[in-house]
């Protein structure tokens, strides 16, 4: 057992990229999982890890042994996953990935969730980077958008449209756009996707043959907030999910405008890995966004 412990840590380690990492993951000190790499380096003769302070890195018996411990961990987690099927009773740690801006659409359901589910601890990571969800061990990511991936299961958890909002005051200094052309001519405050200079084209109805917009970038982000928080300033317009700002849309912090030549829509899903099961923690977390989620109808009531 202390054996497959050693393992567990090692693989741990080798995913997270850190032992402090490693130790959030399984609940121990750096200083624990830096004694339990020691003994299993021990025991097995060879160093595993190459370790300064700024990086680890895999030896090449570190790479070899890897490749078949984390196939191991899996088996066993799996084996663990058919005992918790076993009662049926959702409990444990769900480790979710969520985009940054997620928490808006998450965090007003969750009181329900945990009083419904009170054994599952929700360990949740809020970014915008794509990640590996088999490699770094999360049980499920939320994104959205098209995320082909045959080692991925899925489930759409639903729609959400686009609005184009700015302050009152802007509008009151600078006219209100009543076609999508005269959007040339205004503030835009755009989105930046993370990891390079790839700006988020504004999807608007145009005239057939009409040539593309122009848009100028008055602000560009990589974070939705920023964007909104700019927008509310008074500093341009922001093309933005909806369900983010219907706060500010019902209290006029915020307009919207040009919403009969909107046409985008995007849509939010969950996925994980295909070779496990659904577990009954996350089972219960698929299904309960699946019903409380309302992203798609708030453009409706408006």
């Amino acid at each position: 057992m202390d054996n497959l412990n050693g393992l567990q840590v090692f693989v741990s380690v080798v995913q997270s990229g850190s032992l402090v990492g490693a130790g959030e993951r399984l609940g121990l000190s750096a200083s624990a999982v830096g004694k339990a790499l020691a003994r299993l380096e021990q025991r097995l003769g060879v160093r595993l890890l190459n370790r300064s302070t700024r990086r680890i890195s895999l030896t090449d018996e570190g790479a070899l042994f890897y490749e078949r411990g984390q196939r191991i961990v899996a088996e066993v987690q799996e084996a663990e996953a058919e005992l918790a099927r076993i009662s049926d009773k959702p409990r444990g740690r769900l480790r979710v990935s969520l985009p940054a801006i997620g928490y808006r659409m998450l965090l007003p359901i969750l009181p329900e969730f945990s009083a419904r589910y009170p054994d599952i601890e929700l360990d949740l990571d809020f970014n915008d980077r794509l990640i590996d969800v088999i490699a770094e061990g999360v049980d499920a990511v939320i994104r959205s958008g098209e995320l082909p991936d045959s080692q991925l299961k899925s489930r759409n958890l639903g729609p959400f449209g686009f609005v184009l909002v700015g302050a009152p005051g802007y509008f009151a200094r600078r006219g209100t756009p009543r076609t999508p052309r005269d959007l040339e001519q205004h503030a835009c405050l755009r989105y930046k996707f993370p990891g390079g200079s790839l700006l988020q084209q504004w999807s608007l109805r145009l005239p057939d043959g009409a040539p593309p917009l122009v848009l100028g970038s008055a602000l560009t982000s990589n974070n939705l907030e920023s964007l909104i928080h700019a927008s509310t300033q008074g500093l341009g317009i922001a093309y933005v999910p909806e369900f983010v700002v219907c706060g500010a849309l019902a209290d006029g912090s915020l307009v919207a405008v040009l919403d009969d030549y909107q046409q985008e829509r995007g849509k939010f899903s969950i996925l994980w890995p295909s070779s496990r099961h659904l577990l009954p923690k996350l089972r219960v977390f698929v299904d309960f966004l699946g019903e409380r989620l309302e992203l798609g109808k708030h453009h409706a009531s408006r």
